[in-house]
């Protein structure tokens, strides 16, 4: 079979398999390459009914036939990767369909958060769990990945923000899904059709295994890790959207976003601490905890290094009105690395509220309760120009590396770690002492205040002796992480560098539940695989790039 051909004669969108398209989508910001047959671009959701039936109907002719949803291509996990049909959103579904005043918003899965925000700031709104790549990414990554970014503090993880859902499902048929009550679920329950058969079987999947599923739920505050079955059923809201949300596209094809918005607040400042020891980091951090910040935030020496380093970039970020006015505002910065070096860690703390003089008062609170530490130094930002610039090297850090780090490749497999902070005294040591003994540079950044870790290794993937220390590094990251009962993922999902790694984290019994959940959606397992079940480690070694770019 043609499979380009077979499916220009009922697709309305773009059908490509040029060699220059197949090597594009073969990666992702990950350190996976996998190169699909074929990418297509539906124009609209018929094209992706249409396509469904389509796989669904061969699949029995041809058994590695699947669709996997990618926009913006920014996962660090390999989620948009497959070895079949990649479906790009961006080109076609990117419509900002409604931006409430009632504080809702109703868009497309395409829609670039930088556009999106753009809009709900006009309304004085805005959706708060974005991540660092903000600039990058589209909020059908957003939702794919279940994201939560640096206000999670304050405001928690894209799960709480999606209110409805518009989703093509394996029987290619397009159904909206969201809350319902006891009388509501009865009503889809008593359906004599697919929909009726998936919500009668995720019911008596969840309700039976409750009391396993209240154990299983990871005890951090922010987790991508798994199906989050024990989000979905609450004994009075039957809830499938926090089954969908961080699916990462393995349950169905999303269509269509109808977000929560918040308010945004008239007044914000930012307390910067400078480490020149992370000895003491948890006590910090425990410190700032109690007054409530919107953001707390960090990252390490190497990152600052880089951002000096490549300063043109961060100026470009952030276009300020006056650059030599911008520049001399690291005059604090550069005193403090000739006097002592660069600092080991730049802790931001970030308060917003309406009222300017309730965040003074914590402001000042705080910075006088961290003088009690004294390997360190903290500064209280003027301006929002001289805020921004330390959130641009916190969000800028990995896109710096990316770009111009040359020889070796960014290498995010132990990128999402997450404990909670009181067990940081003892686990950033043993994490240390496990990157000392394989001796790569690295960065590390995160989202302190969650206790949530992005340590980005940088590697000559070309050389065999890296690469193969990849499974080992991971293992034993990953098992520190679980004897402090903390999370694989906080944010960045399972996907193929993940998915081997499950059966560490949760029991036979809760992976059997999983694997039951894709059975339900999925049967004939059309949607992204080998992904959340079903691979070992295997697939995930043989997908890892063996050369830089």
């Amino acid at each position: 079979m043609n499979l380009k051909k077979e499916i220009e004669k009922f697709f309305k969108g773009e059908v490509l398999s040029d060699e220059n398209t197949l090597d594009k989508y073969s990666r992702d910001a990950s350190i996976l390459e996998v190169k699909p047959k074929l990418v297509v671009k539906p124009k609209d959701v018929q094209d992706l009914k249409n396509l469904v039936k389509f796989v669904s109907e061969n699949k029995k002719n041809d058994d590695t036939l699947s669709i996997t949803a990618r926009s913006a291509g920014t996962d660090m996990s390999g989620g948009p990767l497959n070895e079949s049909i990649i479906a790009d959103f961006t080109e076609h579904f990117n419509k900002i369909i409604e931006v409430s005043d009632d504080g809702y918003a109703v868009v497309e899965p395409g829609v670039y958060y930088r556009d999106f925000e753009k809009e709900t700031l006009k309304k004085g709104l805005i959706f708060p769990s974005y991540p660092a790549s903000r600039e990058l990414c589209t909020v059908g990554g957003i939702v794919s990945n279940n994201s939560g970014g640096e206000k999670n503090p304050a405001y928690g993880k894209t799960e709480k923000y999606v209110m409805e859902l518009k989703v093509v499902l394996s029987d290619g048929n397009e159904y909206t899904i969201k809350p319902l009550s006891k009388d509501e679920l009865e009503k889809k329950m008593s359906q004599n059709d697919f929909e009726g058969e998936i919500y009668r079987k995720m019911f008596k999947l969840v309700s039976e295994n409750q009391e396993l599923l209240k154990e299983a739920k990871p005890k951090v505050s922010k987790n991508s890790a798994g199906y989050y079955l024990w989000n979905v059923w609450d004994g009075k809201t039957f809830d499938l959207t926090k089954l969908i949300v961080g699916s990462q596209g393995t349950l169905g094809l999303v269509t269509q976003i109808k977000f929560k918005l918040v308010p945004t607040k008239k007044h914000s400042k930012l307390l910067v601490i400078f480490m020149r020891s992370m000895d003491q980091l948890a006590e910090i951090v425990n410190t700032i905890l109690p007054y409530k910040p919107e953001s707390v935030e960090s990252y390490d020496d190497n990152t600052l290094k880089l951002a000096f380093r490549f300063m043109p970039d961060i100026i470009k970020r952030i276009g300020p009105k006056n650059i030599f006015k911008f520049l001399w505002s690291f005059l604090p910065e550069v005193g403090m690395v000739l006097r002592g070096g660069f600092p080991k860690l730049v802790v931001l703390v970030e308060f917003a509220s309406d009222n300017q003089s309730e965040i003074e008062e914590k402001m000042q609170a705080l910075n006088k309760d961290l003088q009690k530490f004294k390997k360190i130094k903290t500064h209280i930002s003027k301006t929002q120009e001289e805020s921004e610039k330390y959130w641009t090297i916190r969000r800028e850090s990995f896109a710096l590396l990316r770009k111009h780090v040359h020889g070796k490749h960014t290498a995010p497999f132990i990128d999402d770690v997450i404990v909670n902070p009181e067990h940081l005294p003892k686990f950033l040591p043993e994490l240390n002492d496990i990157l000392k003994d394989y001796n790569f540079i690295h960065t590390v950044a995160g989202h302190i205040g969650d206790g949530n870790f992005h340590v980005i290794p940088l590697m000559d993937l070309s050389k065999k002796e890296n690469y193969e220390k990849i499974p080992e590094i991971i293992e034993r990251v990953f098992d520190l992480v679980l004897k402090y009962k903390g999370s694989i993922t906080a944010e960045h999902n399972d996907g193929i560098i993940r998915t081997p790694y499950l059966k560490k984290m949760f029991s036979e019994k809760v992976i059997g539940l999983f694997e039951q959940t894709k059975q339900i959606f999925d049967p004939k397992n059309i949607f992204n695989p080998h992904k959340k079940v079903g691979e070992g480690l295997k697939y995930m070694v043989d997908h890892i790039m063996h050369h830089n770019y």
